[in-house]
């Protein structure tokens, strides 16, 4: 007797496979290969096109809400292709801007709405194209897709780029709209295919991109500009590092911003950096610190590098009342990169003699230079109480470093006598109340008196 044949099995098709494994299959792929399976069927035609598929896609690359996507009264694909149609070429980009915007524009709405009523509205394709052709130069595409979402702000203070204030000098800076940078465009011999980002109007400091690599910076690095003094060459221009990219030259800042590391402080940001760790307590009184560097007031040649710190000395609210002290004196250790260290003791600080008692807060900023990219302080106050005239005691000042971003040398630099300009090594770094202004880096008539020392 004949043996049964077993009937070959069939293949495998799409068309034999349940509904529910395939669009769990499909809501793994990216919107690329989600759009290609239209062309491998009809029936993938149809899965593909399974407006839930297109809800996660909407939100990971648009950040499109629910009540936005009431409002427009489309399917999630429809909307997703609607905006591909318009900022694509952005799509990298698009979902980490618009956040930092949101989010920057949110923490500050409820500080400082008077800078976020000084943005403008976001441009069109047909606006940047024209810069680019006036320029003539490309536009990087993150910094278009930042100008799609806003044109930068008008010219107001404070800056949105963030402000920083001694006596004698004030700096805000201001984030370009798209038609004044391109008025600013360079095409000088050291700052040759530059574009500028930020303008203060009162010192006419700029953050620079340069948008092709020539003149020894990358291209897209983000940087200001620093004049060498000790060159003949005028167009020997020193560069001081911010950014290697708009993304994240925009986005780190914005993070600093809304996570609370630069402090808000008359309704302006100020870009004091805070080491959580640069705190000490003594007793019942905290002393913390944050520093920040002022590229305006320094120099790569000669070697010039201006810092200013701001200090908080808070007494416990739980202390008792006769905790309450006076301060009487500063005393500063003060060492740079080579290990050269200076001491410095006076009265008081910035002229001032503070009375802290439970639960109040004292606040000041002071200056110090060094002739080295970085250096450290650290030191005590010394208090007298105001209920035991005759008890002293010091308060430890913790560690706090200084460092100089990292910068470049022009590459125009000519060699000249650096004797010429030897600065006396003795006078390498100062506590601020001591020191005399020098020269400053862009040609700011030195201030009479001492260094700007107090906010």
């Amino acid at each position: 007797m004949a043996a049964a044949v077993e009937p070959e099995p069939q293949p495998l098709s799409l068309a034999l496979l349940p509904t529910d494994p395939l669009l769990l299959i499909l809501s793994f792929l990216d919107y690329r290969d989600l759009l290609s399976c239209c062309y491998v069927s009809r029936r993938l035609n149809q899965l593909s096109s399974h407006d839930p598929l297109w809800k996660r896609h909407c939100k990971k690359y648009w950040l499109l809400s629910e009540a936005e996507k009431t409002q427009r009264k489309q399917s999630w694909k429809a909307i997703f292709i609607s905006i591909y149609s318009d900022l694509g070429r952005y799509i990298q980009y698009y979902a980490t801007l618009k956040k930092a915007w949101d989010d920057i524009e949110r923490y500050l709405g409820q500080r400082c709405p008077r800078m976020i009523g000084s943005l403008k509205d976001s441009v069109q394709e047909e606006d940047l194209d024209a810069v680019e052709a006036q320029i003539g130069c490309k536009l990087p595409d993150d910094y278009r897709c930042s100008f799609r979402i806003h044109n930068g702000q008008k010219l107001v203070v404070p800056g949105l780029m963030g402000s920083m204030a001694l006596s004698n000098h004030y700096r805000s800076e201001d984030l370009l709209d798209i038609d004044t940078a391109a008025g600013g465009f360079q095409q000088r011999l050291g700052l040759k295919q530059c574009l500028p980002l930020t303008f203060c109007i009162h010192t006419g400091l700029s953050q620079y991109m340069a948008l092709e690599s020539v003149e020894g910076r990358n291209k897209y690095e983000i940087f200001y500009q620093c004049p060498d003094q000790m060159a003949r060459n005028p167009s020997a221009i020193d560069m001081f590092i911010t950014g290697t990219s708009y993304l994240e030259w925009f986005t780190s800042y914005v993070n600093n911003v809304v996570t609370g590391g630069y402090p808000i402080i008359r309704d302006q940001i100020f870009r004091y950096v805070h080491d959580k760790e640069c705190v000490a307590t003594t007793g019942d009184i905290t002393v913390s610190v944050s520093t920040s560097f002022l590229p305006e007031l320094s120099s790569v040649h000669p070697p010039h590098y201006f810092f200013t710190y701001r200090i908080r000395i808070e007494m416990s609210k739980d202390a008792l009342p006769e905790k309450a002290c006076q301060l009487d004196s500063r005393y500063w250790r003060i060492t740079n990169a080579k290990g050269d260290v200076e001491e410095v003791q006076g009265p008081g600080v910035v002229g001032e003699f503070p009375i802290i008692s439970p639960g109040r807060v004292y606040e000041y900023t002071s200056c110090t230079t060094f002739s080295t990219t970085s250096g450290y302080m650290e030191g005590y106050y010394t208090f007298h109480c105001l209920y035991y005239k005759d008890k002293f005691f010091n308060v430890i000042i913790p560690r706090f470093h200084m460092v100089c971003p990292t910068f470049k040398v022009s590459t125009a630099r000519m060699e000249t006598n650096h004797n010429e300009y030897a600065m006396d090594e003795d006078e390498d770094s100062t506590d601020t109340d001591e020191y005399e202004d020098r020269r400053r880096v862009l040609d700011i008539p030195a201030p009479s008196g001492r260094c700007p020392r107090h906010t």
